[in-house]
């Protein structure tokens, strides 16, 4: 069995090793073991892949921490893998108390996780520069407390929320850089340009999340760009939930049951599974 430091350590060596490697999202500990078998090294959980299991608008509003807390341990205990959580907004404004969520996730098995700019507040969904900041420092406090690397990913959400201001997103990916962050991410960055924008501004290593950017995009060009991690956000979860649809239409348009040709021999899952 793989213990959470060595976990970390081999987190920490996918960021440090030349290339950019694929980071996917699952949602649940199948589908976690499925990705697994496919020889990913990492994997991240989404918070809209869980709000979209539990049938629920994604946001802090609708997922509660400890449910966060309690996907976090059924994907980490699930495979050997390193697990990055997404981890929201650290469900508290204040940057002490959100820190704690940091400290939370790591006893739930993770080995990185993510703290976002993002309020939840639609009447103000960015926190205030200043705030931002304070908020990462102190979640870094806590996860270099940690006995183990700890890699903890700061975002700045600006671009998911209506403020399409590149140059106010870098400076606080450098800010964020500043306060200690070891991974930087600013979702919602779409073209090479905005891309290559973010990695020259900054010396950390940098994600891109695919739901959010020009899905023509390979591995290779974003590696060739700057980029370190490459996820997909709850992409796969609603790739899996549009063929349930088209099943499920099939049956109530049509009486017809042809998607069965496309489903997954049991065969198949059982040797994952039974891992």
């Amino acid at each position: 069995m793989t213990t959470q430091a060595q976990k970390a350590d081999a987190f920490r060596a996918l960021h440090e090793r030349p290339g950019a490697f694929i980071i996917p999202n699952p949602w649940d500990a199948g589908t976690a073991k499925l990705l697994a078998s496919l020889g990913f090294e990492a994997l991240a959980t989404t918070s809209l892949g869980l709000s979209n299991m539990l049938g629920r608008v994604d946001g802090t509003n609708t997922v509660s921490r400890a449910e966060v807390l309690a996907n976090c341990r059924a994907i980490a205990e699930a495979t050997d893998l390193p697990v990055s959580a997404d981890l929201e907004n650290l469900y508290a404004d204040e940057p002490r108390a959100a820190a704690e969520m940091i400290r939370l996730a790591a006893e739930a098995g993770v080995v990185g996780g993510s703290i976002e700019d993002a309020t939840g507040d639609a009447s103000k969904p960015i926190y205030d520069f200043a705030l931002a900041v304070e908020r990462v420092q102190a979640a870094v406090e806590v996860a270099r407390s940690l006995p183990f690397r700890f890699t903890l990913t700061a975002r700045a959400e600006n671009l998911l929320h209506g403020r399409l201001d590149l140059d106010d997103t870098i400076k606080r990916l450098q800010a964020f850089e500043k306060a200690g962050a070891d991974v930087l991410y600013a979702p919602g960055v779409r073209d090479l340009a905005a891309i290559r924008a973010v990695t020259s501004a900054v010396s950390r290593p940098v994600n891109v999340v695919m739901s959010a950017a020009d899905p023509s995009l390979t591995l290779a060009q974003l590696a060739e760009a700057g980029v370190k991690r490459v996820s997909v956000g709850g992409a796969l979860s609603r790739l899996a939930l549009a063929a349930f649809l088209r099943g499920a239409r099939e049956m109530r348009d049509k009486g017809g049951f042809t998607w069965v040709r496309d489903t997954v021999p049991s065969r198949d899952l059982q040797p994952i599974f039974q891992k």
